[in-house]
């Protein structure tokens, strides 16, 4: 780097922590030699990148149905995340580089064995009914997913706690059936939120500590915030106002973004990045993750219950394809388990299930079925371009001799009336932190989201074994097991993991971006501003 790149760094800087003007800024880059359009353009940069409070941000996402709640035990899409995240907060919380940062939480310890975990708790933080946050309200949220009663997505989650009790206003210790390494991630997932204790349990209801207040919500369409001006957490929380629509229509959710009626839309059609990143003031970003697209199939019902004809099926499936013509180069292939490269324990070693439709037709020849056509349900709302992904795979297994019909689902009630409902479909898994909640949130007998009725023998008794290993090598192995078991037995067909891709214009701004999941993590709330 030259004296005179050093010194357009440090003028960056300098607008970056507001202590430099546009003029002056202009005015020293030209005396460098820059042109004014570069020079401009750094401006802009910088400025975009340098938090502001005030003005009024708006957002559309491809999620959301007329039956959302935002009840913390039934949170099934990216939008109720969103919402869930900005009106409270978790115990810890991912960073943009994917560690585990502090949040309600400011620190926490185990014991040898893992198996017991002490959390202290920050203090002095207001839930927006105006109740001090202590110790009893973090007892009441977690237990709000736990006993024999709850159906909450996160009862799996919390299943190894044996019991939690209060170590005076600012001290939660938590004691487990077993070790469990990983313990404190599960405390950033939004499920997991802390909201004031009430006698029936929690007022979630009444909201969290979170940065923006709900001011009005109509499910499916628009939710409507303002920022907790109490909030505790310095640099969050920047705009005054946010609107927040669901649709789930990738055309509308484009349109919106290039006439200006939105600011930012996530889930971008592949097909159309290259076209709208033409457009002037628009800004494509994208990154890899553990988003992953799915074809779950109910195990316990027939035909899905035939191991042979499960086989069939994950060889009858063109990935490659797929990924060309449906990720258009944004992703990367699956292979049938929901482990891919960003994880930590991915086992990029297994062999890939490929195309081969000899294979497919072995296999199906094995199940005994003969000739039959099997349904798959389908619809954008799993998500943009499942509906074209069924039919190449319709296609693909139609060389094998396998025949598949295509359902054409509505979007709406998606998540309600088909999704878990339907014995064969097209899904997504936004991904969790870490392997072990990935696998207890979507593969664990009796789990509320076990899209798969997955239940094997081998895999629950290698679920405990993994949580509970502190060696990492023994660890890795046992989680490499997991996901072969899954690839060859298991009921979910995952060709594909594609990249979160968003589009914002240059109204508005953001620092380092997680790619734990779509739009900064889902805490786009809290972490954007106006520019």
């Amino acid at each position: 780097m030259d004296k005179h790149e050093k010194h357009a760094k440090w003028l960056i800087g300098q607008v970056e922590t507001g202590r430099m003007s546009r003029r002056e800024f202009l005015g020293r880059t030209s005396a460098l030699g820059m042109a004014l359009s570069v020079g401009t353009g750094l401006f802009n940069q910088a400025h975009a990148a340098t938090p502001k409070k005030g003005g009024h941000m708006r957002l559309a996402m491809g999620h959301g149905a007329t039956s959302d709640t935002l009840d913390p035990a039934t949170l099934t899409n990216g939008l109720q995340w969103v919402v869930a995240y900005g009106v409270a907060n978790t115990l810890t919380e991912l960073d943009a580089a994917g560690n585990l940062a502090p949040s309600l939480a400011t620190e926490w310890s185990s014991s040898p064995d893992a198996a017991t975990w002490t959390f202290r708790l920050r203090e002095g933080v207001e839930f927006h009914n105006g109740k001090t946050m202590t110790a009893e309200d973090v007892i009441a949220s977690i237990n709000y997913h736990r006993g024999e009663e709850s159906t909450s997505v996160g009862k799996p989650v919390m299943a190894s706690v044996t019991d939690i009790k209060a170590d005076g206003p600012n001290v939660v210790v938590f004691t487990l059936s077993e070790g469990n390494a990983d313990f404190p991630f599960n405390f950033n997932e939004a499920t997991f939120g802390i909201y004031p204790a009430s006698d029936n349990g929690i007022d979630w209801k009444a909201g969290g500590s979170g940065g923006y207040i709900l001011k009005s919500e109509k499910p499916g369409e628009t939710y409507q915030f303002e920022r907790n001006l109490n909030y505790w957490k310095e640099g969050a929380a920047h705009a005054d106002t946010i609107e927040l629509h669901s649709m789930t229509d990738p055309g509308a959710r484009t349109n919106a973004l290039i006439t200006g009626d939105v600011d930012c839309i996530d889930r971008i059609e592949p097909k159309v990045i290259s076209l709208l990143s033409r457009n002037a003031g628009i800004i494509i970003e994208e990154g890899a993750g553990p988003l992953h697209y799915t074809f779950p199939m109910l195990t316990k019902v027939a035909p899905f219950d035939n191991l042979e004809m499960r086989k069939a099926l994950k060889f009858a499936i063109n990935r490659q394809e797929i990924v060309d013509k449906i990720l258009f180069g944004h992703g990367v292939i699956g292979n049938d388990h929901p482990i891919g490269p960003s994880y930590r324990y991915h086992a990029s070693d297994i062999e890939q299930n490929s195309y081969d439709p000899d294979k497919a037709r072995h296999h199906w020849h094995q199940s005994g079925l003969g000739d039959i056509t099997i349904d798959l349900s389908a619809s954008d709302a799993a998500y943009s371009g499942a509906l074209d992904t069924a039919v190449l795979f319709q296609a693909s297994a139609k060389q094998a001799g396998i025949n598949i019909n295509v359902v054409r689902e509505p979007n709406d009630g998606y998540w309600s009336d088909v999704w878990m409902k339907k014995p064969w479909c097209a899904s997504y898994w936004g991904g969790y932190a870490t392997e072990d909640n990935m696998f207890t949130t979507g593969f664990a007998p009796g789990a509320a989201w076990n899209d798969t009725q997955w239940d094997h023998p081998r895999f629950n008794e290698l679920l405990g074994a993994a949580r509970a290993e502190l060696n990492e090598t023994l660890r890795a192995e046992m989680y490499r097991e997991m996901q072969i078991i899954l690839r060859d037995e298991g009921g979910n067909i995952v060709p594909m993991f594609a990249n979160e891709v968003h589009a914002r214009n240059d109204k508005i701004g953001h620092g380092d971006l997680s790619w734990s999941r779509g739009f900064d993590g889902r805490r786009i709330l809290e972490r954007w501003w106006m520019v």
